[in-house]
């Protein structure tokens, strides 16, 4: 999605390099991927940079986190892109679930729900997921985590 009007940001205080790549030509680069419909509605898909490209196929981790979410047991989760050397990236999805909730149990409902091709490959199901002060999900730490030999995942 990119913008342009005057009330869109100058740009960003102290960093000419991040200004430099989201203000081109007159038009602010959002980092969003969006659509317009028929009526000419936008709907916001997710953020580029957060997008998991698997087998040559985009896969939006806002879709699957809303059918995850939509599973009884689930209370909270997100997803992130982990490498993968045949693929490029797999899903993986950390979930805060309630007791008794399985890996196999969300692969079922993710198979029912959407392409097989999108279902998270691995589980790590949390307490809780790092946030900031503001309450936002931080996908930088989880992307961490990812790599952190204590942290435990379950494939389906």
């Amino acid at each position: 999605m990119i913008v342009s009007g005057d009330v869109v940001m100058a740009g960003y205080w102290g960093n000419e390099t991040a200004t430099a790549s989201a203000l081109r030509d007159g038009w602010l680069h959002t980092g969003d991927i969006g659509s317009v419909d028929a009526h000419g509605f936008l709907t916001l898909k997710d953020r580029s940079k957060d997008v998991i490209i698997s087998g040559g196929s985009n896969i939006y981790p806002r879709e699957v986190e809303e059918v995850l979410l939509r599973h009884s047991g689930v209370v909270e989760t997100n997803v992130v892109g982990r490498e993968e050397a045949e693929w490029g990236e797999e899903v993986i999805a950390f979930v805060v679930a309630e007791p008794g909730v399985t890996a196999q149990a969300l692969d079922r409902f993710c198979l029912d729900n959407i392409a097989r091709f999108k279902r998270p490959k691995a589980y790590c199901f949390v307490l809780e997921l790092p946030k900031s002060s503001y309450g936002k999900i931080l996908k930088t730490e989880l992307r961490q985590m990812l790599t952190d030999p204590d942290t435990q995942f379950e494939k389906p």
